[in-house]
């Protein structure tokens, strides 16, 4: 088992290091200019030298992502003075010459190029309501797609079972970017009277009092459209497995026993159905927080989401590095998560 995970770590180590190569010579092969961006259109020849300097831009492009790395990585060379040690909270394992030290660090994400804040602060302050908006939306997605799943499979070729599989394909068919305009118009404008809800807002509002005030209406719409394409794959999943379960020669043993319906449902077949449905949910929950991107955007909801749409709109590379490279971490934790249920819910999966 340990080896097994450190394994994976090792692979997502590796992804990690594919996504900073990928993205940092991307952005760097973009006409957009940082520093311009930060002092307007308008800026004098002495300003823009000023920022590439503090910023570290005037250097050539293999040097900057070298520093990046420097900066990334937990084992690293700084400066061994007070000013590298209140940036970095380092802990100096020996000293490198005169001036230079091999140190053990946290990531450092640097800082804002237009903010001036640091990533990790931009971060901590934008993830939490993502991730509250991505587990709400899976948890709703979950819920209500293996219930009408299980529904379609026990009432196969009823109205129930074709009403649910027309919507579950309306439901994939519909970007969420389209779904969420549509959502956002209808509810939170045309229907708003009687919703109570509006078309855009975030998870925390300021009170006349200026100070920050939960408000949790204006998580639902976001949430239903995030969770409109998982719960319409999860549903066919169920429904599928399912079908395929309730035809082993237990169900018919159970059935013959004498056991309710309920029970054989819910006791024998629903778990053994479960296993392709750990995937979906597992896979689309790391989705969910790269696809919220856009539905974050589109409803004013303050997330990670915006925040990086915002960056990329002002070429602020350290904010769309920090943000990517939190996804691409949770997508490889999920990952192995994943793996070690499959063997807790099948004994027949060895790892």
């Amino acid at each position: 088992m340990i080896k097994f995970i450190l394994q994976k770590l090792a692979y997502g180590f590796a992804v990690l290091l594919g996504v900073v190569v990928v993205v940092f010579f991307l952005f760097n092969i973009l006409p957009a200019d940082p520093a311009r961006m930060t002092q307007g259109q308008r800026s004098d020849v002495q300003s823009l030298e000023a920022v590439r300097k503090e910023f570290g831009l005037d250097k050539p492009v293999p040097v900057q992502f070298a520093y990046y790395i420097n900066d990334l990585s937990p084992l690293a060379v700084h400066p061994a003075d007070s000013s590298a040690k209140a940036k970095y909270h380092y802990l100096k394992l020996f000293n490198i010459g005169n001036q230079n030290a091999l140190i053990l660090k946290m990531p450092y994400l640097r800082r804002s190029y237009q903010t001036k804040r640091d990533v990790t602060s931009i971060l901590a302050e934008t993830v939490p309501n993502t991730m509250i908006l991505a587990f709400t939306a899976m948890l709703f997605a979950t819920i209500i797609g293996i219930a009408l799943g299980v529904l379609a499979a026990v009432y196969k070729g009823t109205w129930i079972d074709q009403t649910a599989i027309a919507s579950s394909i309306l439901g994939i068919s519909a970007p969420s970017f389209f779904a969420g305009i549509i959502i956002a118009w209808l509810f939170g404008f045309v229907l708003s009277d009687y919703t109570g809800l509006s078309m855009s807002g975030s998870l925390y509002d300021y009170d006349p009092f200026k100070s920050e005030v939960l408000v949790w209406k204006n998580l639902i719409l976001p949430m239903l459209t995030l969770g409109l394409r998982p719960l319409a794959i999860i549903m066919q999943l169920t429904r599928s497995a399912m079908l395929d379960v309730l035809k082993q020669d237990y169900i018919r043993t159970a059935k013959a026993k004498g056991l309710s319906k309920k029970a054989i449902i819910l006791k024998h077949a629903l778990p053994n159905a479960l296993n392709p449905v750990v995937t979906a949910v597992s896979g689309w929950f790391a989705s969910l927080l790269a696809g919220s991107f856009f539905v974050e955007y589109i409803f004013g909801y303050n997330g990670l989401g915006k925040a990086t749409v915002d960056a990329l709109e002002l070429a602020d590379l350290p904010v769309i590095m920090g943000s990517i490279l939190f996804i691409a971490f949770i997508f490889i934790i999920i990952n192995i998560l994943a793996d070690l249920l499959y063997a807790s819910l099948d004994p027949r999966v060895k790892i």
